[in-house]
């Protein structure tokens, strides 16, 4: 199966990330768009409709648990899937993440194009 018609949003400061994940997950049929930070991510949220939300928690304007939380309190966007990507991956934050927040998936940076595609298929209902 492929990602066609799967849009994703990937909020991360970094745009060198941003560009790495729309390689990876482009090459697989997804359209993955990149928000510049937490408060043009949801904005561009609102607009696009993802079926995937793809989020870093450390930047610099609005940090990913607040956006996070923002997208659980909108009655639009609080079925949305997320996937937490980020460098701060030690044990206790991918535990919180997963249970107490109930984040979708939590993958830790630096990650393989595998590990992406996997979780990415796994949460859309596309894997194999």
């Amino acid at each position: 199966m492929d990602g066609k018609s799967k849009k994703i949003v990937y909020i991360e400061d970094e745009q060198d990330m941003i560009d790495l994940v729309r390689l990876i997950l482009g090459r697989k049929g997804y359209e993955v768009t990149g928000a510049n930070g937490g408060r043009e991510g949801l904005d561009l949220i609102k607009t696009t409709s993802p079926n995937l939300i793809l989020l870093d928690l450390m930047m610099p304007d609005m940090d990913g648990w607040e956006v996070y939380q923002q997208l659980k309190a909108n009655e639009q966007t609080r079925t949305i899937p997320v996937i937490i990507i980020t460098a701060k991956a030690q044990n206790i934050d991918k535990v919180l993440g997963i249970h107490i927040a109930k984040v979708d998936d939590y993958i830790a940076k630096p990650f393989t194009p595998g590990q992406l595609i996997e979780s990415v298929e796994q949460i859309l209902g596309m894997g194999k």
